[in-house]
């Protein structure tokens, strides 16, 4: 935080302890070393002050009031998986929202905390024949996941997460508690749009609108090694005029030689997907289900349940991705990743400023993970994942929600010339930077 002078040793937690009760957990509490951790592990090593587990609007208040006149960082964290570990603030209050986690779905609107994590969401709205486009790791809080946009599994039929955010409830570091809408203070919920978690205030509820849950047909495309330049220029042949309905992944993983492989989904039925397929080179093997949204949902979740220690940076497409450099890049290589969603589609439709979100005319998004294992130390991952990052030569914009402590000039990376826009809003809201942070507006 950019006021923050104190030290946890000066700060007398007895305030806060009397508003949260034992929801307020200290160093010495049961349970406190377990609560801290984050998902990525490479930032295991932080102990924040105090973790106040809120369940109410009132207990964030009393948080952020208490951070304000005590000067010490705080940091909301919904699913723990900030890859910076921004969450989880070094000698600071750690406002924990997995008790927001109720979800309720009413008529064509659904209702949801920022701590519900995306299995839970799922699981509810898809019992009752409804949809929303959000991520596909089930631990993600929605929290997070939102503010800095929502890429996802159904965004090419439907959009971000965030582009169907409705409205939303925050308290902002004055201790206020707002509804804000297109038609209630526009410019804060324009924010909140894309415009990254951590830099406007709390949220405690959002509001999205909902799509019938339809059908859809799951693939899985396998090819041997080596086929890395020629999938990629496939896939973008296919994605620059494929219908919304579709949707896919490009994913290398690194080897000598690399090895890719093409996973995605379609809104329909397989008779209609297989003349899309058909485009691609022919695969080693392929793997068609049709599933219902729900189990589509089910499958993509699945993945890690626990976190692990690695480092992450992204680019956003917006020129074809260069598949010999991919393979270039990742030959030689160990334990990295380079993974391509593709975006276009319903998400492409609004202006770079319709949200705070600003990277609509990109053609996909890339995301280059490096796992820290096996005696590679951190130093080593970031240069790593630098060199895939910047090697695809894919200029120097990238997802907020992947956010990189070394990114080269984060805030038009990020938010491009939303930039000075989204800083006018955070000075409103937040003139003494009571939510600030290394990469905080």
């Amino acid at each position: 935080m950019g006021t923050a002078t104190a030290t946890a040793a000066d700060t007398d937690w007895t305030k806060l302890r009397k508003r949260l009760g034992s929801r307020l957990v200290l160093p010495q509490d049961t349970g406190y070393d377990q609560l801290r951790l984050p998902y990525n592990e490479i930032y295991s090593y932080r102990r924040p002050a105090a973790i106040a587990k809120c369940v109410k609007p009132e207990d964030v208040q009393a948080c952020l009031d208490f951070a304000s006149h005590e000067r010490i960082p705080v940091a909301a964290r919904s699913g723990r998986h900030s890859y910076a570990g921004y969450s989880v603030p070094d000698n600071g209050l750690v406002v924990e929202l997995s008790g927001f986690d109720d979800v309720q779905v009413h008529g064509t609107r659904v209702q949801a905390g920022p701590g519900t994590r995306l299995d839970n969401f799922y699981e509810t709205i898809g019992a009752q024949g409804r949809s929303v486009p959000a991520g596909s790791c089930r631990s993600v809080g929605l929290g997070g996941l939102t503010l800095g946009g929502g890429i996802g599994v159904t965004a090419r039929k439907y959009g971000l997460t965030c582009d169907n955010l409705v409205s939303a409830k925050i308290v902002t570091p004055d201790g206020c508690l707002h509804t804000v809408s297109e038609h209630q203070e526009p410019d804060l919920f324009w924010a909140l749009r894309g415009g990254g978690g951590g830099n406007f205030g709390i949220v405690t509820s959002f509001t999205f609108r909902s799509f019938p849950a339809p059908d859809i047909t799951f693939f899985q495309l396998t090819y041997p090694a080596g086929m890395t330049a020629e999938l990629f220029g496939a896939w973008h042949d296919l994605f620059d005029d494929a219908p919304d309905e579709l949707w896919g992944i490009c994913g290398t993983s690194a080897g000598t030689p690399p090895t890719t492989n093409v996973v995605g989904t379609y809104i329909g039925r397989t008779k209609d997907l297989l003349a899309l397929l058909d485009r691609l080179p022919k695969p080693a093997a392929r793997e068609i289900r049709e599933m219902t949204y729900l189990e589509t949902m089910r499958f993509f979740a699945g993945g890690y349940e626990t976190g692990f220690p690695f480092v992450a940076s992204s680019r956003m497409a917006y020129d074809r991705i260069d598949g010999t450099k991919v393979a270039e890049l990742l030959t030689g290589q160990t334990e990295c990743r380079i993974q391509v969603d593709s975006f276009g589609g319903a998400l492409g439709r609004l202006a770079p400023d319709d949200t705070a979100f600003p990277h609509r005319a990109a053609k996909a998004s890339v995301q280059c993970y490096v796992n820290v294992v096996g005696g590679r130390t951190e130093a080593e991952g970031r240069r790593i994942v630098a060199s895939l990052r910047d090697g695809l030569g894919l200029g120097t914009t990238g997802y907020v929600n992947y956010i990189d402590p070394e990114m080269p000039d984060w805030p038009t990376a990020y938010y491009g010339r939303n930039v000075a826009r989204l800083k006018k809003v955070r000075r409103r809201y937040d003139p003494d930077r009571v939510l600030g942070f290394a990469q905080g507006l």
